[in-house]
């Protein structure tokens, strides 16, 4: 197996340094099979490890008293994560960490590979040693690794006292409770070198060693951009990053994006990163009341308004992201200057709202109504906005006219083909401007509306979310809801709910609105 490796330096702006290749010392580049030995010396000579007299370990070449790891070959360090564990298993993967890293060690931690609050319970007492996961027994392999360190302590977490007592006995290991509310933690590291995986198994015993040389490792999957803040600005501010699992293609871009340093509140990915939003929106037109209650009141005072309607929608522990949902382009009764049957806003009356969301953390999304145009064009004509990072799109296929068709008189209808014209050229934007994943609204509140809605394309650039946006009484409101979300595509979106205060009846409250099935993730109110 090739070892490959890649790292990016954030300092210097050149993003990923190209994948290396690197070869173990018999040139192969195969990785030695757990247990067997890396060095070259006399196979013959006798090389196991004496008793934890103080001195020194027999075959290590080191003081008693200087166990510390060492600092891992980059290379061979991705090989052995990005192969072993798909092959053999995180337990005997932790194994060949240790036999990787150490000559000898002053304590071990054990625990089972899969319980979780165990082994972080073991990484936050920062054992002096490497952190060994056990699979459903303690082998053979596990007892070799254990005498090769004779170690002064052994700590474990979650493990039975019947299974010591009939294995470890010899080395007289000691129980911590186990904490179900630990978190590997990244205190006291510096964060100059950060290391990636996205096995959160190999993550543990990972971490056990990082907090020995200060190297921090983080835990991201499936998407490096849905991390924690806490990990998003440790990997921001690193000079150096090293991928030591496969993110795959977009590894590099999705870098770029948390280099950036514009992550919060709209970093990551809006609804699926460690710290998920809703979204909860205010709805109109900032020259109008008559189209919702954004209008009612300029940037400034819609800000407080906002917050105050957004009370209530945390209450099942989801961050709430408040929004301006602007309409942009708004259907109109005649054809117009251009036969479009669309009033298309000017930038300079949305400009103001934009700058009042940016300083107030507000997410913003442009509302799309183009009558007889199509929505990319009309999209085009706010590309300014669409490029800063709190800037979404939403698509009204309600307002979407075919010729002979008049607003009101028809319920408009759009094919995913034309979204999808949208879909690429936003994705586009996202990618050339490294910005944070961008929310794509489609409104619908009849199965007309979009037709081939199963071929629109989810890039991971964009959250595709599609709200359902009826009105009138909450019953039909709810038979509405389960009747476009029940369809076979629907697990490919993300799902909003629209309230209306002077149509709908009632007009549902925060609690009736969560209880929904899918949870909504955005919310509006005109």
């Amino acid at each position: 197996m090739v070892a490959l490796l890649v790292s990016a330096s954030c300092a210097s702006g050149d993003n990923v340094v190209p994948r290396t290749e690197t070869t173990t010392s018999d040139g192969t580049g195969a990785l030695p099979e757990t247990g067997e030995t890396t060095t070259e010396d006399d196979p013959t000579e006798d090389t196991s490890p004496g008793p934890a007299d103080g001195t020194e370990p027999s075959g290590t070449g080191k003081p008693r008293n200087d166990c510390s790891p060492h600092v891992p070959d980059d290379a061979l360090l991705s090989d052995l994560l990005g192969a072993r564990p798909a092959d053999i298993g995180a337990g005997p993967a932790s194994i060949a960490i240790s036999e990787l890293l150490y000559d000898c060690a002053l304590e071990v931690g054990l625990a089972y590979a899969d319980d979780p609050a165990a082994v972080v319970t073991l990484q936050s007492r920062r054992i002096q040693g490497p952190l060994l996961l056990i699979g459903r027994w303690i082998d053979d392999s596990l007892l070799a690794e254990l005498e090769r360190l004779a170690p002064e302590r052994i700590l474990t977490a979650g493990i039975p006292r019947r299974i010591l007592r009939f294995t470890l006995n010899d080395f007289a290991p000691e129980s911590v409770p186990v904490d179900p509310q630990a978190r590997l933690s990244l205190d006291g590291l510096s964060g100059e070198r950060v290391w990636l995986v996205d096995n959160f198994g190999l993550a543990v015993p990972m971490a056990a060693v990082a907090q020995q040389i200060g190297v921090p490792v983080i835990t991201v999957y499936p998407d490096i951009r849905g991390a924690s803040v806490e990990a998003r600005e440790m990997i921001a501010g690193a000079s150096e990053v090293v991928l030591l699992s496969d993110f795959g293609e977009d590894a590099a871009w999705y870098l770029d994006v948390i280099r950036r340093g514009d992550e919060t509140p709209y970093g990551g990915l809006l609804f699926d990163s460690e710290q998920p939003r809703r979204m909860v929106a205010v709805y109109g037109h900032p020259q109008t009341s008559s189209l919702g209650v954004l209008g009612e009141q300029g940037p400034d005072e819609a800000v407080e308004r906002v917050l105050s309607i957004a009370r209530g929608y945390d209450a099942d522990g989801i961050t709430v992201l408040p929004t301006f949902e602007i309409i942009a382009t708004v259907a109109a009764g005649s054809a117009g200057y251009d036969g479009n049957f669309s009033n298309e806003t000017a930038p300079d009356v949305i400009r103001p709202w934009i700058e009042v969301a940016a300083a107030n953390g507000i997410y913003v999304v442009l509302d799309l109504q183009p009558g007889l145009s199509d929505y990319l064009s009309q999209a085009k004509i706010y590309e300014e906005f669409l490029r800063l990072g709190h800037v979404g799109l939403a698509l009204d296929p309600e307002w979407r006219l075919k010729p002979g068709q008049r607003h009101l008189r028809q319920i408009g209808t759009v094919d995913a083909a034309e979204i999808n014209q949208v879909v690429r050229w936003l994705a586009g934007i996202v990618r050339e401007e490294s910005l944070p994943q961008k929310l794509l609204v489609l409104h619908q509140f009849r199965h007309s509306m979009i037709t081939n809605r199963h071929l629109v394309q989810t890039p991971p650039e964009l959250a595709l979310l599609i709200h359902m946006d009826g009105q009138g009484p909450l019953p039909t409101k709810y038979s509405t809801w389960n009747a476009l979300t029940r369809q076979p595509d629907a697990g490919q979106f993300y799902w909003g709910w629209k309230n209306f205060y002077d149509e709908d009846s009632p007009t549902a409250t925060p609690a009736e609105v969560l209880a929904l099935t899918p949870t909504p993730l955005f919310v509006s109110y005109q």
